[in-house]
């Protein structure tokens, strides 16, 4: 237990304690090392962690991007490329932003099936590298001018790299979301970059670029604003649960239901009799029924009338010319009621 000391100059009912209870909840960490508060509700405000609910299918579809990105850069650049998820993770927009050097690319996507934009990023010595490669240049060159500024030739075939991964990632996305991606813009300055608030909580995934011995890096930033109309689907725990299945399943269905039989019965009328009636039926008697000259035959499927008609001849045939159409939503409503 801690000493408690008198504060000199005051009374003796004022006390101070360096390990009080309530000094560790409001996060007057005294002892916290290089002057930060690690503690309470401080230690809350300026947590540099993102909480966050995890997404199983976006880290599906990232994994798939990878894949995917893998094919695509060794048909552009000719040369044996891998490219690896290195992990999926929250951050601050604005942590992000300001992580990015101003010698690499950030390409600002736009998402039509989604609300708002995405961002991609290649760092200086990817962008260097691809350059040289489709210039002829050396593997792995790159690597040594990564703080050199970009010319407008080597802008260009950066934003034909960047597209090409852009559509990749559409391609990754698609059996999940129906989303159309294209390249709005690039930047090469971070902060012109801006597609969402600086405490906006982003999904971050890293991706690790290798080219024989040279190593560089990919980043895709999604805002949770922007996927928040497909959270419900990306919080999926494999694709088979996508709409896109449910869909088909629905059309198979739809097409079994509207080519099934059913037996429909013509009710000219109607009559009530008790079970003494009955008993008392002989063979030749005639039973009357309360219907006039102007009376509509009843369509029924099993004991849901279907629709209402007068009784007709059409060739050899007898037909039931309708009075109105169906109404299916009611006939549906009726059948679920029946037992």
């Amino acid at each position: 237990m801690s000493a408690i000391k008198e504060k000199e100059g005051e009374s003796d009912d004022v006390v101070w304690s360096d390990e009080s209870p309530l000094s560790e909840l409001l996060g007057f960490d005294f002892g916290a090392e290089d002057g930060q508060d690690r503690a309470g509700l401080r230690a809350l405000i300026n947590s540099a962690l993102v909480s966050h609910r995890r997404l199983p299918m976006l880290d599906v579809i990232f994994d798939r991007t990878a894949r995917l990105m893998s094919t695509s850069l060794r048909q552009l650049t000719n040369e044996g490329v891998e490219v690896t998820l290195d992990n999926v993770t929250s951050t601050r927009f604005s942590d992000f932003i300001q992580s990015q050097s101003t010698a690499g690319v950030i390409g600002v996507i736009h998402a039509s099936g989604l609300d708002g934009y995405l961002l991609i990023a290649a760092d200086g010595a990817l962008v260097h590298c691809i350059v040289d490669l489709l210039l002829g240049g050396r593997r792995g060159s790159g690597a040594m001018m990564d703080e050199r500024a970009l010319t407008a030739i080597e802008l260009g075939l950066a934003g034909r790299m960047l597209a090409m991964l852009i559509g990749n990632l559409e391609e990754a996305i698609a059996p999940v979301i129906a989303a159309t991606m294209t390249l709005d813009r690039i930047e090469t300055t971070p902060r012109f970059a801006a597609i969402a608030q600086d405490a906006s909580v982003c999904a971050l995934a890293k991706f690790k670029v290798r080219i024989d011995d040279f190593v560089g890096r990919v980043s895709i930033l999604a805002p949770h604003a922007t996927i928040e109309p497909v959270r419900e689907k990306l919080s999926r725990d494999f694709i088979g649960d996508s709409e896109a299945a449910d869909e088909l399943w629905r059309r198979k269905l739809g097409a079994g239901v509207v080519s099934a039989g059913l037996h429909l019965h013509a009710v000219l009328a109607d009559r009530m009799m008790s079970i003494g009636e009955l008993d008392k039926l002989n063979a030749g008697e005639t039973l009357t029924f309360p219907a006039g000259p102007d009376a509509r035959v009843e369509l029924r499927a099993g004991e849901t009338s279907i629709a209402v008609g007068r009784v007709g001849r059409l060739g050899e045939a007898i037909a039931v010319k309708l009075d109105h159409g169906l109404n299916i939503d009611t006939v549906l409503h009726a059948l679920e009621r029946a037992p």
